[in-house]
């Protein structure tokens, strides 16, 4: 078995080698040949991050609140996973168990409608048993004979309904035709000589409206509005099933891209609540990724685990995991960590909704 010669020079910059590193750009000094093991392990080592970084950046992450943040702000970045590389990892494996895993958003709706389907359908044959014993049971005469009468005077009563509505018909179409020859009479009359002069006012009235309407539309039509518009027309026109799949398919789509949009909005209110403190709204950032990353990781592990246990001690340590980090990062009392996240949760609780309600709406109008 061969041994790997270290060269003497750089292989990217020519820098003369000194260790196992190169000291110009960092470039391993033994490069191994290309092969899929080779590619599976940079894999692995830059976005997994195996090689010791993630093993301390999720203990720290799941069991000591805060102390992440905490050590990135001393300068101690190289031995952790990145904050951002962190936040994408967790956030991407929880929409990817939520839509692969069989989490959908309406099980518990699709469960319901079979229920209802298979009660209904039950109904229908129960009356149609019904309906066939009822024809097959024998009638005594008066019995019969009371049926046969009724049955004649509802034939009778529909003969004359449609006598009726055929003469009613007919005077429509004779009116129709009266109200003809009128008009072609008044077409046939000289115009005045000013017209302007004998208009009617509901006439300007209703050219006014016209043109108004023309020019709604026109503005509607450069803004775009009026594209959503037939978009939301056609979601309505959509079965309530056609609505459910656009909907769910919005969500998937936009939800991972309005969440990560959130994390700026997440940082300007403890920026507005920690005001005063000193820290930097990058700073802030900091510790929204690893907070945000923190949630998504014990929300995907909830997707897997699926015990009823286990889901109540993550919730509860969810619960208590953001109030202890905040104490632990910017360092205030207990009375006022407490209020602060009691702000925080309420402020932020409906940011998420509104960006998860737009995310949806969004999807379902660009579906179609």
């Amino acid at each position: 078995m061969s041994t790997a010669v270290t060269p003497e020079n750089c292989a990217n910059c020519e820098t003369p080698l000194s260790g196992h590193y190169c000291s110009n750009c960092g470039q391993e000094a033994v490069l191994h040949h290309a092969s899929t093991r080779e590619f599976l392990h940079e894999f692995v080592g830059h976005y997994v991050a195996l090689e010791g970084k993630l093993w301390g950046s999720l203990a720290r992450l799941l069991f000591r609140p805060g102390m992440l943040t905490n050590e990135y702000i001393r300068g101690r970045r190289v031995r952790f996973v990145q904050p951002l590389r962190l936040y994408l990892s967790f956030s991407l494996l929880f929409f990817a168990l939520l839509k692969f895993g069989g989490h959908g958003l309406d099980n518990g709706e699709d469960e319901h409608d079979e229920a209802t389907t298979a009660q209904t359908a039950m109904v229908e044959q129960t009356v149609k048993q019904v309906g066939k014993l009822d024809k097959l049971t024998p009638r005594d005469p008066a019995e019969a004979d009371g049926a046969a009468a009724a049955e004649a005077a509802i034939a009778e009563m529909e003969k004359d309904q449609g006598a009726e509505s055929r003469a009613r018909d007919k005077a429509a179409r004779i009116a129709a035709r009266i109200a003809a020859r009128e008009a072609a009479k008044e077409a046939a009359k000289p115009a005045p000589a000013s017209p302007a002069s004998v208009s009617e006012p509901g006439e300007h009235a209703s050219s006014a409206q016209s043109k108004a309407n023309d020019e709604v539309d026109q503005w509607l039509d450069e803004k775009g509005w009026q594209t959503l518009r037939h978009k939301w027309q056609g979601l309505q026109g959509m079965s309530r099933e056609q609505q459910k799949a656009a909907l769910q398919a919005g969500f998937y789509h936009y939800a991972p891209y309005a969440i990560f949009c959130l994390m700026p909005v997440f940082a300007l209110f403890l920026k507005i609540l920690y005001m005063g403190s000193g820290r930097r709204f990058g700073e802030h950032v900091l510790f929204a990724l690893h907070t945000n990353a923190f949630a998504f990781l014990i929300f995907s592990l909830m997707l897997v685990i699926r015990v009823g246990v286990v889901d109540f001690a993550l919730w509860c340590w969810l619960l208590g995991y953001l109030p202890w980090a905040m104490r632990r990062v910017y360092h205030s009392s207990r009375a006022g960590t407490l209020l602060r996240w009691s702000v925080l949760m309420f402020c932020y609780s409906i940011a998420v909704g509104l960006a998860l309600g737009a995310a949806g709406a969004l999807g379902a109008l660009t579906a179609h």
